[in-house]
Protein backbone atom coordinates (compact mmCIF):
# COMPACT_ATOMS: atom_id res chain seq x y z
CA UNK A 1 0.00 0.00 0.00
CA UNK A 2 1.11 3.65 -0.59
CA UNK A 3 -0.41 6.87 0.24
CA UNK A 4 -1.37 9.54 -2.39
CA UNK A 5 -2.75 13.10 -1.37
CA UNK A 6 -3.29 11.33 2.30
CA UNK A 7 -5.47 8.18 0.35
CA UNK A 8 -4.66 4.76 0.33
CA UNK A 9 -3.74 3.32 -2.89
CA UNK A 10 -4.74 -1.12 -2.45
CA UNK A 11 -2.59 -2.54 -5.69
CA UNK A 12 -4.36 -6.19 -5.02
CA UNK A 13 -7.98 -3.47 -6.14
CA UNK A 14 -6.65 -2.78 -9.48
CA UNK A 15 -8.22 -4.88 -12.23
CA UNK A 16 -11.07 -6.58 -10.47
CA UNK A 17 -14.33 -6.69 -11.32
CA UNK A 18 -16.23 -4.61 -8.92
CA UNK A 19 -20.38 -4.75 -8.04
CA UNK A 20 -22.62 -1.54 -6.24
CA UNK A 21 -25.82 -1.63 -6.38
CA UNK A 22 -27.81 1.72 -5.79
CA UNK A 23 -24.19 3.54 -6.90
CA UNK A 24 -25.98 6.25 -8.78
CA UNK A 25 -26.15 8.73 -5.70
CA UNK A 26 -25.09 9.21 -2.14
CA UNK A 27 -23.02 6.83 -0.49
CA UNK A 28 -23.25 4.49 -3.17
CA UNK A 29 -21.64 7.28 -5.93
CA UNK A 30 -18.75 7.28 -3.73
CA UNK A 31 -18.31 3.94 -3.52
CA UNK A 32 -18.27 4.03 -7.00
CA UNK A 33 -15.79 6.66 -7.84
CA UNK A 34 -13.38 5.06 -4.74
CA UNK A 35 -13.52 1.70 -6.58
CA UNK A 36 -13.04 3.06 -10.08
CA UNK A 37 -10.24 5.25 -9.18
CA UNK A 38 -7.98 2.53 -7.45
CA UNK A 39 -8.53 0.62 -10.83
CA UNK A 40 -11.49 -1.63 -10.60
CA UNK A 41 -13.60 -2.44 -12.99
CA UNK A 42 -16.52 -0.96 -11.96
CA UNK A 43 -20.55 -2.20 -12.54
CA UNK A 44 -23.19 -0.13 -10.74
CA UNK A 45 -26.93 -0.19 -10.47
CA UNK A 46 -29.71 1.68 -9.68
CA UNK A 47 -33.53 3.00 -10.90
CA UNK A 48 -31.85 6.80 -11.48
CA UNK A 49 -30.93 6.26 -14.76
CA UNK A 50 -29.86 10.16 -15.49
CA UNK A 51 -27.37 9.80 -12.70
CA UNK A 52 -26.08 6.55 -13.39
CA UNK A 53 -25.66 7.57 -16.78
CA UNK A 54 -24.13 11.17 -15.73
CA UNK A 55 -21.73 9.02 -13.43
CA UNK A 56 -20.61 6.50 -15.63
CA UNK A 57 -20.02 8.98 -18.49
CA UNK A 58 -17.59 11.40 -15.98
CA UNK A 59 -15.33 8.15 -14.97
CA UNK A 60 -15.20 6.66 -18.13
CA UNK A 61 -13.92 10.27 -19.68
CA UNK A 62 -11.00 10.09 -16.86
CA UNK A 63 -10.28 6.84 -17.96
CA UNK A 64 -11.72 4.28 -15.85
CA UNK A 65 -13.56 1.28 -16.52
CA UNK A 66 -17.00 1.59 -15.17
CA UNK A 67 -20.63 0.73 -16.83
CA UNK A 68 -24.16 1.39 -15.48
CA UNK A 69 -27.26 -0.67 -15.48
CA UNK A 70 -30.64 0.60 -14.87
CA UNK A 71 -32.07 -2.28 -12.39
CA UNK A 72 -35.07 -2.42 -10.16
CA UNK A 73 -33.56 -4.61 -7.15
CA UNK A 74 -36.92 -5.72 -5.87
CA UNK A 75 -37.10 -7.51 -9.31
CA UNK A 76 -34.67 -10.38 -8.31
CA UNK A 77 -35.17 -12.10 -12.04
CA UNK A 78 -33.63 -8.97 -13.51
CA UNK A 79 -31.11 -8.57 -10.59
CA UNK A 80 -29.83 -11.59 -11.73
CA UNK A 81 -29.93 -11.69 -14.85
CA UNK A 82 -28.18 -8.22 -15.18
CA UNK A 83 -25.40 -9.97 -12.97
CA UNK A 84 -24.84 -12.75 -14.59
CA UNK A 85 -24.60 -10.35 -18.19
CA UNK A 86 -21.76 -8.72 -16.32
CA UNK A 87 -20.16 -11.11 -15.42
CA UNK A 88 -19.65 -12.29 -18.64
CA UNK A 89 -18.56 -9.21 -19.71
CA UNK A 90 -15.59 -8.69 -17.31
CA UNK A 91 -15.56 -11.99 -15.36
CA UNK A 92 -15.75 -13.10 -11.97
CA UNK A 93 -16.98 -10.38 -9.73
CA UNK A 94 -14.24 -9.74 -7.20
CA UNK A 95 -15.99 -7.73 -5.02
CA UNK A 96 -20.00 -7.14 -4.57
CA UNK A 97 -21.04 -4.36 -2.22
CA UNK A 98 -24.79 -4.42 -1.61
CA UNK A 99 -25.33 -0.79 -1.13
CA UNK A 100 -28.75 -0.11 -2.35
CA UNK A 101 -31.49 1.06 0.52
CA UNK A 102 -34.40 3.55 0.83
CA UNK A 103 -34.68 5.05 4.77
CA UNK A 104 -38.39 6.63 4.23
CA UNK A 105 -39.84 7.68 7.05
CA UNK A 106 -43.38 5.66 8.32
CA UNK A 107 -44.95 4.80 11.56
CA UNK A 108 -45.45 1.18 12.70
CA UNK A 109 -49.33 1.64 12.69
CA UNK A 110 -49.73 3.49 9.34
CA UNK A 111 -47.10 0.12 7.47
CA UNK A 112 -49.27 -2.33 5.51
CA UNK A 113 -47.96 -5.95 5.01
CA UNK A 114 -47.84 -4.83 1.47
CA UNK A 115 -45.74 -1.85 2.44
CA UNK A 116 -43.96 -4.34 4.68
CA UNK A 117 -42.89 -6.67 1.81
CA UNK A 118 -41.74 -3.84 -0.26
CA UNK A 119 -39.91 -2.43 2.47
CA UNK A 120 -37.75 -5.56 2.60
CA UNK A 121 -37.54 -5.81 -0.53
CA UNK A 122 -35.44 -2.70 -1.37
CA UNK A 123 -33.54 -2.79 2.02
CA UNK A 124 -32.47 -6.44 2.69
CA UNK A 125 -33.95 -9.36 0.17
CA UNK A 126 -31.28 -8.06 -2.63
CA UNK A 127 -28.44 -8.44 -0.64
CA UNK A 128 -29.17 -11.70 -0.64
CA UNK A 129 -30.05 -12.52 -4.24
CA UNK A 130 -26.85 -10.80 -4.72
CA UNK A 131 -24.37 -12.54 -3.00
CA UNK A 132 -26.67 -15.83 -4.49
CA UNK A 133 -25.81 -14.74 -7.86
CA UNK A 134 -21.84 -13.79 -7.72
CA UNK A 135 -20.85 -16.37 -5.22
CA UNK A 136 -19.97 -19.27 -7.76
CA UNK A 137 -18.01 -17.58 -9.87
CA UNK A 138 -16.30 -15.35 -7.16
CA UNK A 139 -15.31 -18.86 -5.46
CA UNK A 140 -14.11 -20.12 -8.75
CA UNK A 141 -11.90 -17.24 -9.34
CA UNK A 142 -10.12 -17.70 -5.52
CA UNK A 143 -12.33 -15.59 -3.57
CA UNK A 144 -13.35 -12.24 -3.15
CA UNK A 145 -15.29 -9.47 -0.67
CA UNK A 146 -18.97 -8.99 -0.14
CA UNK A 147 -20.03 -6.08 1.37
CA UNK A 148 -23.67 -5.59 3.21
CA UNK A 149 -24.28 -2.02 3.66
CA UNK A 150 -26.42 -1.68 7.06
CA UNK A 151 -26.49 1.31 9.49
CA UNK A 152 -26.53 2.09 13.07
CA UNK A 153 -29.91 3.09 13.68
CA UNK A 154 -30.91 -0.76 14.49
CA UNK A 155 -28.12 -0.66 17.19
CA UNK A 156 -29.25 2.65 18.25
CA UNK A 157 -32.82 1.87 18.28
CA UNK A 158 -33.85 4.63 16.34
CA UNK A 159 -37.61 5.37 15.90
CA UNK A 160 -39.52 6.74 13.07
CA UNK A 161 -39.30 4.04 10.27
CA UNK A 162 -39.44 0.54 12.40
CA UNK A 163 -39.54 -1.76 8.86
CA UNK A 164 -36.07 0.03 8.00
CA UNK A 165 -34.42 -0.76 10.88
CA UNK A 166 -35.80 -4.32 10.90
CA UNK A 167 -34.28 -4.81 7.41
CA UNK A 168 -30.75 -3.24 8.85
CA UNK A 169 -30.97 -5.30 11.44
CA UNK A 170 -31.48 -8.38 9.14
CA UNK A 171 -28.54 -7.99 6.96
CA UNK A 172 -26.10 -7.88 10.09
CA UNK A 173 -27.91 -11.65 10.47
CA UNK A 174 -27.22 -12.56 7.00
CA UNK A 175 -23.72 -11.32 7.18
CA UNK A 176 -22.62 -13.44 9.74
CA UNK A 177 -24.65 -16.66 8.31
CA UNK A 178 -22.66 -15.99 4.77
CA UNK A 179 -19.55 -15.54 6.28
CA UNK A 180 -19.80 -19.19 7.37
CA UNK A 181 -21.22 -20.08 4.23
CA UNK A 182 -18.48 -19.21 2.02
CA UNK A 183 -15.62 -18.78 4.02
CA UNK A 184 -14.68 -22.52 2.50
CA UNK A 185 -14.54 -20.61 -0.73
CA UNK A 186 -12.63 -17.86 0.39
CA UNK A 187 -14.80 -15.79 0.60
CA UNK A 188 -15.41 -13.11 3.23
CA UNK A 189 -18.54 -11.15 4.24
CA UNK A 190 -18.98 -8.13 6.18
CA UNK A 191 -21.40 -5.17 7.19
CA UNK A 192 -20.57 -1.65 6.97
CA UNK A 193 -22.58 0.29 9.56
CA UNK A 194 -22.77 4.21 8.53
CA UNK A 195 -23.86 7.02 11.24
CA UNK A 196 -25.73 9.92 9.90
CA UNK A 197 -24.11 9.59 6.50
CA UNK A 198 -24.41 13.88 4.99
CA UNK A 199 -25.69 13.39 1.74
CA UNK A 200 -27.51 15.21 -0.68
CA UNK A 201 -30.34 13.85 0.42
CA UNK A 202 -30.30 13.55 4.30
CA UNK A 203 -29.19 17.49 3.68
CA UNK A 204 -32.02 18.55 1.75
CA UNK A 205 -34.76 16.29 3.55
CA UNK A 206 -33.41 16.27 6.94
CA UNK A 207 -30.65 18.01 8.56
CA UNK A 208 -31.21 21.18 10.20
CA UNK A 209 -29.25 23.76 12.10
CA UNK A 210 -30.71 22.00 15.16
CA UNK A 211 -30.75 18.59 13.60
CA UNK A 212 -26.62 18.62 13.04
CA UNK A 213 -26.39 20.29 16.72
CA UNK A 214 -27.78 17.12 18.49
CA UNK A 215 -25.95 14.94 16.28
CA UNK A 216 -22.78 17.42 17.22
CA UNK A 217 -23.43 16.36 21.56
CA UNK A 218 -23.59 12.50 20.46
CA UNK A 219 -20.67 11.89 18.46
CA UNK A 220 -17.79 11.41 20.34
CA UNK A 221 -15.80 13.13 16.89
CA UNK A 222 -17.69 16.80 16.23
CA UNK A 223 -17.57 16.47 12.52
CA UNK A 224 -19.96 15.54 9.93
CA UNK A 225 -19.92 12.31 8.14
CA UNK A 226 -19.04 12.25 4.32
CA UNK A 227 -19.88 9.25 1.57
CA UNK A 228 -15.96 8.92 1.17
CA UNK A 229 -15.20 8.37 5.12
CA UNK A 230 -17.66 5.13 4.30
CA UNK A 231 -15.88 4.77 1.15
CA UNK A 232 -12.87 4.55 2.46
CA UNK A 233 -13.74 1.39 4.99
CA UNK A 234 -15.42 -0.16 2.11
CA UNK A 235 -12.28 -0.15 0.10
CA UNK A 236 -9.82 -1.78 2.51
CA UNK A 237 -12.59 -4.57 2.89
CA UNK A 238 -12.84 -5.08 -0.77
CA UNK A 239 -8.90 -5.37 -0.87
CA UNK A 240 -6.67 -8.47 0.59
CA UNK A 241 -5.17 -6.25 3.24
CA UNK A 242 -8.70 -7.43 4.66
CA UNK A 243 -7.78 -10.85 4.12
CA UNK A 244 -8.74 -12.23 7.67
CA UNK A 245 -11.66 -10.20 8.48
CA UNK A 246 -15.32 -12.04 7.72
CA UNK A 247 -18.27 -12.02 9.73
CA UNK A 248 -18.06 -8.42 11.09
CA UNK A 249 -20.09 -5.55 11.68
CA UNK A 250 -17.91 -2.02 11.50
CA UNK A 251 -19.52 1.05 12.47
CA UNK A 252 -18.65 4.51 10.74
CA UNK A 253 -20.38 6.94 12.87
CA UNK A 254 -18.04 9.66 14.07
CA UNK A 255 -18.12 7.28 17.80
CA UNK A 256 -21.83 7.58 18.27
CA UNK A 257 -22.80 4.62 19.41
Amino acid sequence: MTNNKNKTSYSSLAGRHALVSGGASGIGEALVRALALQGCKVSFFDIDQNAGDALASELQKQGCQVHFEWVDLTQIERLKTTIAARIEAWGAVRILVNNAANDHRHSLQELTPEQFDQCMAVNLKHHFFAAQAVAPSMAAAGGGSIINMSSNSWMLGLSGYPGYVTAKAGISGLTKGLARELGADKIRVNTVLPGWVMTEKQKRLWLTPEAEAELMTQQALKEKIEPEDVADLVLFLGADDSRMISGQSLVVDGGRL
